[in-house]
């Protein structure tokens, strides 16, 4: 299993969100790896001296890169969902199922898994 993490939950790292750090210790205990992709990073990264904690968080985190197949599925996925948010559909291309996927837009991803139809549990940060 994996935790999928978006912005959201990027967000929450730095922050020292207890939710986000809750979530995240569970699913550690339950040997899960933290993934994401790389323009998430890019949506939470701001300062390299102020985010202390989130960079060091980063040695836990695959960070995915994305290449030319990943921007075409995203694209067909954001047709079928009727979403708008690239970024989105890259998260959620990256669940796979059984994973949880931790956002601050669940509205959206949800959407975005319904359409793949995966069994993701999209999860609230």
């Amino acid at each position: 299993m994996n935790l999928v993490l978006d912005a959201g939950a990027l967000i929450g790292i730095d922050r020292d969100d207890r939710r986000v750090a809750g979530l995240i210790e569970l699913g550690r205990r339950a040997a899960a790896d933290l993934v994401t992709t790389a323009p998430v990073l890019g949506q939470a990264w701001r300062d390299d001296a102020r985010q202390a904690r989130l960079a060091r968080a980063l040695a836990m985190i695959d960070v995915r890169p994305v290449v030319l197949d990943d921007a075409k599925d995203a694209g067909v996925l954001l047709g079928r969902a009727g979403c708008p948010d690239v970024v989105d559909a890259l998260v959620a291309l990256l669940a796979l199922p059984g994973d949880q996927l931790l956002t601050s837009d669940t509205a959206d991803l949800s959407r975005l898994v319904a359409a793949r139809e995966a069994d993701v549990r999209v999860v609230g940060v």
